[in-house]
């Protein structure tokens, strides 16, 4: 019998049989691929030779010389070359495998230790692009978020800020907010906003001083062409002209002012509103609700168990429906009055045409949440969005929600920042172009606008009377008495339109649109 002795790698061992010739029995260690190339060539070749109880002879090509199998392991072949003419030993086999195991081991290793290699390096890479890739969200990141709060901060301490250049910072604010967004993400008209944006506190103070307009960003990109009107060119002609002619006569436009200050309105009764309890919910008593023509709130729904609001419904053609609510800006103590009204007239646009704060005066008070929502009594009032247009006015837009029927409606509201009391915005075309953005958004509604300035009256009197006008003229008028118009505003609401630059305004403002339509008709 033949013993395979004990061998450790790399060693080649001796049998010694007894009772047969000697023959060298080797268990040589080699590789799973050199043992997979033999075994198959094995397989192959079998058929050529003998089965033996000890394996199976094989017979090469080159040399007649038998190699028996004697038994394959794991990755140790054990084998026994038979006496043969050749006198090929089994040392001589062993050398031949080992020979080939060095050349097969070539190949795979090199290959493996390449794809290792590769793929070590496209690992590295690949994390390295990850991590650079997260260093840069978080860096843009942190420097947006803290811009953000820079710009929270100086617009909010706006509010309280009584110096003469808080009017150029605001702006310059708003020109920088603008600038850091690229074209595709200006902002859209606001009955196509759904997404809620980032908000930019509204805190607005003036100083009293009006920005040259050399720091004032172009309208153009904003502006709109004036919507389509009824009127023919010959009423357009005619308008036009009454209106340069009372411009141009000076005497004529100072002679109908003083005949406007002296009208008196009749009835013109303010005893509700003067009267215990209400005349602290005025913000001047100069300017109150006359007692035939006042909004009246529903006192079981009341903050104050009051029906008492400084608001006044305007008519226009139809009495029985308002196109307008002229009314003060909203007082601490009024404001859950201010949203009351808002929910009761079913009121969809707000107006405002006045900073929050004016040479250190109060103006208004913010009745909006800067950010998410504030409850005033019984109403939630939610900012969903905030857009800047322009220098000169923004665009907010707000959920009011009913606590007890749960209802929501939206609200969106128009600020225009640079009209100071007692005076004229610097330019009638802004005016124009803001009047054009409110009517696009209320168009097709039947609810009255509200439009406020600081007491609803100068201000707000003066944007009423130019807008009624003008839409006179676009449903066809053919004659147009704006001091007619103007008395007739008067009989509902005290002291609307305050002084002669604001008469003198708003023919200014309907001449130019006039023309502007006029240049828009077919000749």
């Amino acid at each position: 019998a033949c013993f395979s002795p004990e061998v450790t790698y790399g060693m080649f061992g001796r049998c010694h049989s007894t009772g047969v010739p000697v023959t060298e029995v080797f268990t040589y260690d080699v590789s799973p691929a050199v043992v997979q190339h033999f075994h198959t060539l094995l397989q192959k070749l079998s058929h050529r030779g003998t089965a033996s109880s000890y394996g199976v002879c094989v017979c090469a090509c080159v040399c007649v010389w038998c190699v028996c199998v004697y038994r394959v392991v794991g990755p140790a072949v054990t084998f026994r070359v038979r006496p043969n003419t050749q006198n090929v030993s089994t040392a001589d086999v062993a050398n031949v495998a080992g020979r080939l195991e060095f050349q097969i081991n070539q190949i795979p290793t090199k290959y493996s230790t390449a794809e290792s290699t590769k793929f070590l390096i496209l690992t590295v890479v690949s994390i390295l692009c990850i991590v650079a890739v997260l260093l840069a969200s978080t860096v843009v990141y942190c420097l947006r978020h803290r811009s953000h709060h820079k710009l929270k901060e100086k617009l909010t301490n706006l509010g309280t800020d009584t110096g003469s250049d808080a009017t150029s910072t605001y702006q310059e604010l708003c020109r920088q907010r603008m600038a850091v967004k690229p074209p595709t993400e200006r902002p859209e008209p606001m009955h196509s906003v759904s997404s809620r944006i980032n908000s930019v506190s509204s805190q607005f103070s003036d100083g009293g001083t009006m920005v040259s307009p050399s720091a004032r960003s172009s309208t153009s990109s904003w502006s709109e062409e004036p919507a389509h009107s009824n009127m023919d060119i010959s009423t357009g002609h005619m308008i036009l002209s009454y209106m340069e002619d009372h411009l141009n006569n000076k005497n004529r436009l100072e002679k109908e002012w003083e005949a406007l200050c002296a009208y008196q309105a009749e009835p013109n009764s303010s005893s509700v509103g003067l009267g215990p309890g209400n005349a602290k919910k005025n913000r001047t008593n100069s300017v109150v609700a006359y007692d035939h023509s006042r909004i009246t709130l529903k006192v079981e729904n009341s903050q104050g168990n009051s029906d008492y609001i400084n608001a006044s419904p305007i008519m226009d053609h139809d009495p029985r429906n308002p196109a307008y609510i002229a009314t003060q800006g909203p007082l601490p103590s009024t404001v859950a009055d201010f949203w009351q009204m808002v929910w009761e007239n079913g009121c969809v646009v707000i107006v405002m045409l006045t900073p929050l704060t004016e040479s250190g005066v109060k103006q208004c008070y913010h009745y909006w949440p800067d950010e998410g929502s504030n409850l005033y009594h019984i109403y939630e009032v939610n900012l969903v969005s905030e857009h800047i247009w322009c220098d000169d006015f923004l665009v907010r837009s707000f959920y009011l929600k009913n606590m007890q029927t749960n209802e929501t409606r939206t609200v969106t509201q128009f600020h225009f920042l640079t009209w100071l009391n007692q005076n004229v915005p610097e330019s009638s075309r802004t005016l124009l172009d803001f009047r054009r953005k409110v009517n696009k958004c209320y168009r097709g509604r039947s609810c009255p606008i509200i439009v406020h300035c600081s007491d609803g009256a100068g201000r707000s009197g003066t944007y009423v009377l130019i807008d009624m006008v003008l839409n006179k003229m676009a449903k066809g008028a053919k004659e147009i008495d704006i001091a007619a118009t103007l008395e007739h505003l008067r009989d509902q609401r005290p002291a609307m339109v305050q002084t002669k630059e604001q008469f003198e305004f708003a023919l200014t403002a309907v001449a130019e649109e006039v023309n502007a339509i006029l240049k828009a008709l077919p000749q």
